[in-house]
């Protein structure tokens, strides 16, 4: 595993999307930022995409992240919200993709676990291991936030030798490994 590397940890979201950047320090993690983008106050879809690919570029572009992790959209009832949230999360993909940053995939189930330790844990549970594992100076408005964060150290507990993440270092490897998601 290198050290002093930074990870930006990204909780799609189409209202609020939740992010959190982390320094590995080797055997130790370091909070830099966490914070959430407002999307409620656009009108329609096109702009939040926009939007969401302009923050998530000027949050790389300032902390210049060596990694992205992204909570996966998950399977659920309501097909539009899920196609919503694919799209969220799939501009923030092409954001990492366009500075050529790696970016991995992670269930919402096993960001959990490999927080809590356990896969069916609260936002509230989540946020509370987040916050013992981390100095987290003054608690966030949204939950979104301390998920991205979580989502970000998922990551660094992952990256364990044998661990296999989906990993993608350009579009073309994104589009070679997911041939029935592009056309």
């Amino acid at each position: 595993m290198t050290s002093d590397r930074i990870i930006l940890g990204i909780d799609p979201g189409t209202n609020i999307m939740g992010f959190g950047l982390i320094a590995d320090k080797g055997k130790k993690i370091e909070l830099i930022a966490l914070d959430v983008i407002k999307l409620d106050h656009l009108d329609t879809q096109p702009l939040k995409l926009k939007h969401i690919f302009e923050k998530v570029l000027g949050i790389i572009d300032h902390y210049h992240p060596d990694e992205v992790a992204l909570e996966a959209p998950f399977f659920g009832k309501n097909v539009q919200s899920m196609l919503k949230l694919g799209r969220a999360q799939g501009v923030a993909m092409a954001a990492a993709l366009y500075r050529d940053i790696p970016i991995f995939e992670y269930s919402p189930r096993k960001v959990k676990q490999s927080i809590t330790g356990h896969g069916n844990a609260s936002k509230e549970q989540v946020a509370g291991m987040i916050n013992r594992l981390l100095v987290i100076a003054e608690q966030p408005k949204y939950f979104d936030a301390t998920d991205a964060v979580a989502v970000a150290c998922c990551h660094y507990f992952q990256r364990s030798p044998g661990e296999t993440t989906k990993s993608y270092s350009g579009w073309g490897a994104f589009v070679s490994n997911n041939p029935g998601r592009v056309k």
